[in-house]
């Protein structure tokens, strides 16, 4: 599975690998659950846009994070998932846990890669802009849409397989996943190494973190 990852990569070297546009300031040694993340998305393939990872469905009851990760065996058959539509979520890294240790893989041609993923919109309806003296609810407003997002995962194959029974789908060809493809193939012989436990905590976020340990 994916549940922690790396996205330190600029914006020069992103529009390079995946042709689209994005602003600065998302880099992250220690992506995480719940964060606003850069994505590519299926409608607009030219810009990365800042999701939320904890994918909420457009039928949701609240705009709490759903899952982070979306299996690949049954992503067309799960209820959660039915309506979501295709995205690419552009990494550097990626760290996985064997008995506590944690470990970090990256792309042997040190480079960026693209892992498939699936997002929605979620749009509330209202939301209370402030409360009076004795709690009394003040005017209602259109509230703001949540665009969250999932990684797509399968079975473990290679190097991943030794650490982990899931792991993250990587697109050799990130324009067939947006365009309808299937997903095919296995995922590139990772370079893997120990790492700091420091990696556990999300508030940690630095270039150390994926350094050998």
């Amino acid at each position: 599975m994916c549940g922690r990852y790396a996205i330190f990569s600029g914006p020069e070297r992103l529009a390079e690998r995946f042709g689209a546009a994005v602003d600065a300031g998302y880099e992250t040694y220690n992506a995480a659950p719940s964060q606003s993340l850069p994505v590519l998305c299926d409608d607009d393939p030219a810009r990365f846009r800042r999701l939320q990872w904890g994918f909420v469905p457009a039928w949701a009851d609240d705009a709490s994070p759903g899952p982070i990760n979306a299996r690949a065996e049954t992503l067309a058959e799960k209820p959660m998932f039915a309506d979501a539509r295709r995205c690419v979520v552009p990494c550097d890294g990626f760290y996985e846990w064997r008995d506590g240790q944690p470990y970090y893989f990256s792309h042997p041609a040190d480079r960026p890669f693209a892992m498939a993923g699936v997002w929605a919109t979620y749009e509330p309806t209202t939301r209370q802009v402030g409360l009076g003296e004795f709690g009394d609810a003040g005017p209602c407003r259109d509230a703001d849409p949540v665009h969250s997002f999932a990684i797509v995962t399968r079975g473990a194959s290679g190097v991943v397989a030794d650490y982990h029974h899931r792991e993250s789908v990587v697109l050799d060809e990130p324009d067939e996943w947006l365009a309808g493809g299937d997903v095919t193939g296995e995922n590139p012989d990772f370079d893997v190494r120990p790492v700091s436990t420091a990696v556990n905590d999300p508030a940690n976020d630095r270039p150390a973190l994926i350094e050998r340990a």
